[in-house]
């Protein structure tokens, strides 16, 4: 990807909720609006990572209820977008190509989070370079013995379509094509990060990527990428290589209700019970964004 077509998606990923402003009809009321009840909807990694400690403590705080529902950040954007939900949660920006209703999101950045390479807690296999993951996503290598484990198949598990939030970020960050196929079995192809990251607990061969805020709670192996591992102090500090934002999303003509929550998420009390949970609050992280140079991913 050349210089000059990054500098196009920096300005239209800032441009295009604006001109959703100018261009969205009032907003369609979504449920919970009348009933002292904000809706949320969205990336699983980010419902599993913090949201649930973050609602629980905004109920507590202000005696309004935040119903938690998943469904993966493309139903996070467009949901909102649509009116269906008040707010969702995503993994990836807005693609308005794929679907013109994501032309009208507003994204919020809340916290970061690291693209986590998983497998089985008794697979030997430490560490995998850039070369090594590529070369076992387009079916070059397909081996354990191939990278230092067993000589054992490589159960490869990936998200279902090219949109999702994990299933695009791998096609953006590490082969900086997003129509790029994978090549694996069609067993190990899942619908959600869920049932991926359960598959890993369960079968001894497997291998995928999801998200850290997320694989820290599963019982699966998290290991290095090009010789560092996601920690909190890697992440924060851009020394691991595969980080992304995390988005709260908004339609264009949020409510009060709406804004408030947002400000509570990116508050100090939000911040902390964030970082409570592992994951790096946006604002603790300023020089992630200097780093990136294609969404959320420091180009080695």
């Amino acid at each position: 990807m050349q210089v000059t077509t990054i500098m196009i998606f920096r300005l239209l990923s800032t441009l295009l909720p604006l001109l959703g402003l100018i261009l969205l009809p009032p907003a369609v009321q979504a449920e919970g609006d009348q009933d002292n009840l904000i809706t949320w909807a969205g990336c699983g990694i980010t419902k599993k990572a913090f949201m649930k400690e973050l609602a629980a403590a905004y109920t507590k705080k202000t005696g309004i209820r935040v119903k938690l529902s998943g469904g993966g950040a493309t139903r996070g954007i467009r949901d909102t977008v649509k009116g269906k939900v008040m707010i969702g949660g995503s993994c990836r920006m807005t693609l308005p190509g794929a679907d013109k209703s994501e032309l009208y999101a507003s994204l919020h950045p809340v916290a970061w989070d690291a693209l986590a390479i998983i497998v089985n807690p008794h697979n030997p296999v430490k560490n995998l370079t850039m070369k090594q993951i590529r070369a076992i996503y387009t079916g070059k290598i397909t081996r354990w013995k191939q990278v230092g484990g067993p000589d054992a198949p490589i159960h490869l598990y990936v998200r279902r379509g090219k949109i999702s939030g994990v299933g695009y970020a791998i096609r953006q960050y590490v082969f900086q094509d997003s129509n790029m196929e994978f090549v694996t079995d069609p067993k190990y192809v899942v619908r959600s990060s869920g049932p991926l990251e359960k598959a890993v607990e369960k079968d001894p061969y497997a291998m995928g990527i999801t998200g850290v805020s997320s694989a820290r709670k599963r019982k699966v192996k998290i290991i290095g990428f090009d010789g560092k591992t996601p920690t909190y102090e890697n992440v924060a500090s851009g020394q691991y290589g595969l980080y992304r934002p995390l988005y709260l999303v908004t339609s264009p003509h949020p409510s009060k209700a709406v804004k408030a929550f947002i400000a509570f998420a990116t508050s100090e009390e939000g911040r902390r019970i964030i970082r409570e949970n592992g994951t790096v609050p946006y604002k603790d992280a300023p020089k992630l964004m200097s780093k990136m140079l294609i969404y959320g991913f420091d180009v080695k």
